[in-house]
């Protein structure tokens, strides 16, 4: 009999440890999660040459090149957009992008972007109806329909994707950086040629009229 109560209680003690180290693997994972939701080494910024303007501009281009549907926004800088796919008729995938500019003033400026993945599947939901009778109601199945519901939903953290957004944005950072300078030159070159004009001018001859002969 006693040997029966020390197996229980050895078992007990074996169950309480095991709750004990599940708990401490909880909240271990729950803190590596909050520790590595800061880091920096983020991949989530990048710096570029170039006006405010000139850079969100840019990002605009990029977004848009890609085919994402961009919402409207009050806050200057700030733009957001949406793309879908759909890998198979029962999911669909929604990316979307969410961009900050911000002039540095000094000749540069920073472009923050965060982009989440959500995954949609088609789903079969029960429906039903309700029917009063007299004081009472009655719930009965009305039939399913099918809906998509969220199945994950997550924040981007692959430096590679980001890479490659970036250098597509540095492009077009690159476009306007060139046409800025053809804009600058076009009037340095009206001027060399106005100047070439005046002095081309001066040093032709001028017309000498003819003196008319005085009568005797």
């Amino acid at each position: 009999m006693s040997s029966s109560k020390f197996t229980q209680g050895i078992g007990r003690c074996a169950v309480f440890v095991a709750a004990a180290l599940v708990v401490s693997g909880c909240a271990s994972r729950k803190h590596e999660l909050a520790r590595d939701s800061i880091s920096s080494q983020a991949p989530f910024s990048k710096t570029f040459t170039g006006s405010g303007d000139a850079v969100c501009w840019s990002v605009k281009r990029a977004l848009l090149s890609q085919g994402y549907m961009l919402d409207r926004s009050n806050d200057n800088g700030v733009l957001t957009g949406t793309r879908d796919f759909q890998p198979n008729p029962k999911l669909n995938v929604s990316y979307r992008l969410q961009t900050t500019c911000a002039d540095n003033r000094d000749g540069s400026s920073i472009v923050f972007v965060t982009a989440q993945r959500e995954d949609s599947e088609l789903q079969k939901m029960k429906q039903t109806t309700s029917v009063g009778v007299g004081p009472a109601t009655l719930t009965m199945p009305s039939g399913s329909a099918r809906v998509l519901g969220t199945v994950r939903r997550e924040t981007i953290t692959d430096p590679g994707f980001y890479n490659t957004f970036f250098t597509l944005v540095q492009g077009y950072v690159d476009q306007e950086r060139l046409a800025k300078a053809r804009d600058e030159e076009r009037p340095r070159s009206s001027e060399r040629r106005g100047d070439d004009r005046d002095r081309s001018d001066s040093s032709e001859p001028q017309d000498q009229r003819p003196q008319q002969a005085r009568n005797p």
